[in-house]
């Protein structure tokens, strides 16, 4: 530990310039214009595993934007750890919310703020100068595999087929991911269960043109007040979500598991502070807690249509467009739902309007046991860096791709988060502490020592 803290001392200006230079890259997926910044995102990628030791890296093409692949094998018979990271990040808007430069990062009060800081160039950065320190101190005593793909904000739409394709180019004994978080920056904790997800696009249609208010008002069928209603009905005064057979996969929470999600240290009103809220809601019959990481939600993402311009425009809109997303538990099958949800919500249009529902990308939800080598390596490690055991966690979030690593490569993924709340992932002025940035190098070091020897065979 005292020569890797020399090494962090000596180095660490660099690995953030090198990190900057990553965040500098718009490398915006799901934008079309981003293309050319998305391959040269995978450009400095390859660039920056073969300068920390790779013995290859390789770009590979896919139909959307590319995959990164390297590899260090320094013995075939000793296991093998497959590093997941994507190099793509959200797009940055609203542009006038950010106090800065969304990728022109720069340092304030002990944090990096720029779009990707966090999510999840500076989370996968972690393991790139973990990965260079063992190398350089000739201490790594694992193969290590890197998949950097540039889709992950977007579904992940190709990883699955290229997963398929390079099944043995990828084969390995665990998965090793860093795009969750932390409860606190001194309360370490490790991810044990991701929701799946479903989303859609509603287009809701009305007259062939937008219309005169007042001359056709109280006549036609308005299609956003259409959609405001068939939203509404989607839920009941309880908070559960009305779709016919939505619910038949959910597994109830379970006293054990409540009382193990009760170690996390909540407290509601300084989450209801950070967000500025000022009364909670949610499903009943759950804490707060258990709605956002154990139980399947409904939201809108986003809702448009008529006039929204400057002053005004009395018009009765020809349509209306939302898009709409449910957070699933694992047991739900995403393919499933966005069917159930298209049938159910197409059924109940009033004839008055005609409505479609087109079906986006989804993923499963995914579950790790917490007495799997490699999620107690993970415990070890944290505890070696920040002096106690981390609280086992379901995130609220997604990361489809999880689960298809799970069915296509068979093996597990351990979730070593170093990301916090007040981070703002995917909002403006995203964040990354930098003391987590290092604590991050520190502990993925000491995760491979610890799940090294928890490989070795017993005598």
């Amino acid at each position: 530990m005292e020569k890797l803290e020399k090494y962090l001392k000596e180095n660490g200006d660099r690995f953030l310039d090198e990190l900057f230079g990553l965040i500098r890259i718009p490398s915006v997926s799901s934008i079309e214009h981003h293309k050319p910044d998305m391959m040269r995102a995978a450009g400095y990628w390859k660039r920056i595993l073969l300068e920390a030791g790779a013995d290859l890296a390789k770009i590979y093409p896919t139909p959307g934007h590319p995959v990164v692949y390297a590899e260090k094998i320094v013995d075939s018979s000793k296991p093998t750890i497959l590093v997941y990271g994507h190099m793509d990040v959200m797009p940055a808007d609203p542009l006038e919310k950010w106090f800065s430069d969304p990728f022109e990062p720069i340092i304030r009060d002990g944090r990096i703020y720029a779009r990707g800081a966090n999510d999840d160039k500076g989370q996968s950065f972690i393991h790139a100068k973990a990965f260079e320190w063992l190398i350089k101190s000739n201490t790594l005593s694992c193969n290590v595999k890197f998949l950097i793909e540039g889709e992950e904000e977007i579904g992940s739409p190709n990883l699955g087929k290229f997963c398929e394709e390079y099944r043995e180019m990828l084969r390995s004994d665990v998965i090793l991911v860093s795009d969750t978080g932390m409860i606190a920056s001194d309360i370490p904790s490790i991810t044990t269960g991701l929701r799946g997800l479903a989303y859609w696009e509603v287009e809701v249609t009305g007259p062939i043109r937008d219309l005169h208010s007042g001359i056709y008002g109280g006549a036609v069928a308005n299609p956003i007040n259409e959609l405001c209603k068939l939203i509404t009905a989607m839920k009941d005064e309880h908070n559960r979500i009305t779709i016919p057979g939505f619910y038949e996969d959910v597994r109830d929470v379970t006293a054990d598991e409540r009382k193990k999600l009760s170690q996390n240290p909540f407290n509601e009103v300084k989450y209801k502070e950070t967000i500025g809220v000022n009364q909670l809601q949610g499903e009943e019959g759950y804490t707060t807690t258990e709605r956002s990481g154990m139980r399947p939600t409904f939201d809108v993402c986003g809702i448009w249509g008529g006039y929204t311009g400057e002053g005004s425009k009395t018009i009765l809109p020809s349509k209306a467009f939302a898009k709409i997303s449910s957070r699933l538990v694992p047991n739900q099958d995403h393919e499933r739902i966005a069917i159930l949800f298209k049938n159910h919500f197409e059924s109940l249009a009033p004839k008055s309007v005609k409505v479609e529902v087109r079906v986006h990308h989804g993923g499963q939800g995914y579950i790790c046991p917490i007495d799997h080598p490699a999620y107690l390596a993970a415990e070890k490690a944290f505890y070696e860096v920040y002096g106690k055991m981390p609280v086992p966690v379901r995130s609220g979030g997604s990361i489809p791709i999880v689960s298809t690593f799970e069915k296509v490569l068979g093996v597990k993924t351990i979730l070593m988060g170093f990301g916090l709340e007040s981070d703002a992932i995917h909002s403006p002025n995203e964040s990354f502490l930098l003391e987590n940035f290092f604590n991050g190098i520190r502990s993925v070091v000491q995760f491979y020592r610890f799940y090294a020897e928890s490989q070795q065979p017993v005598e």
